[in-house]
């Protein structure tokens, strides 16, 4: 596991108020379309494919494309372009895995855009949610033969999203740290409140 050099990057719109005019503006709205499009589309096949086509191999197919093409686009071209983020996998030449969470150590003035922030984190935590939902839904309905299709839709947003939230916030140390710390808050607010009277 390895971290590159961090300079903030937008998470979930965060933003500086005195350059936030600037910034509202979309600098890649292709990018930011796309990072949409395969996501939705891909869930949107799953919910009308009875509709679409009554063959379950040409929907499903069909989802895993455009699975397959949405996991590429944010993995390579929305995250680095959108919010200065990306995340690999290298081998080492003794055949050893390592995971590499990079942030774009500058980001100008102008190259941030609050817009497509919101866009690239809105896309990428909501998607993930609708395939959980699918998963339970298709476990309850007993409906097996798409159980692999929702599963491996739910792995692919979920990959997107745990390597970006980890390009983030940084190493697995700093997420136990950013856990420990928020529970830490939340006890000790519940420790000082005071108790109401009647």
């Amino acid at each position: 596991m390895q971290r590159q050099d961090t300079q903030d990057a937008p998470l979930f719109g965060e933003e500086d108020e005195n350059n936030q005019r600037k910034r509202s503006k979309m600098r890649h709205p292709l990018v930011s379309f796309f990072h949409l499009f395969f996501r939705t589309s891909a869930i949107l096949v799953y919910l009308f494919c009875d509709i679409l086509s009554g063959r379950f191999v040409v929907c499903m197919v069909t989802i895993i494309l455009l699975l397959s093409c949405d996991f590429w686009t944010v993995k390579n071209v929305s995250g680095r372009l959108l919010v200065g983020l990306r995340w690999w996998n290298q081998v080492d030449e003794n055949g050893k895995s390592h995971w590499v969470f990079e942030s774009k150590k500058t980001h100008s003035k102008n190259t941030k855009s609050s817009a497509e922030s919101r866009v690239f984190w809105l896309g990428l935590l909501v998607c993930p949610i609708f395939w959980i939902l699918f998963v339970f839904s298709t476990v309850f309905s007993f409906n097996i033969k798409w159980l692999v299709v929702v599963i491996l839709g739910l792995v692919l947003q979920w990959a997107n999203l745990y390597g970006y939230v980890r390009c983030k916030v940084g190493g697995k140390s700093n997420l136990r740290n950013m856990a420990k710390n928020y529970l830490g808050v939340q006890i000790l607010k519940r420790a000082t409140k005071q108790p109401e009277s009647f």
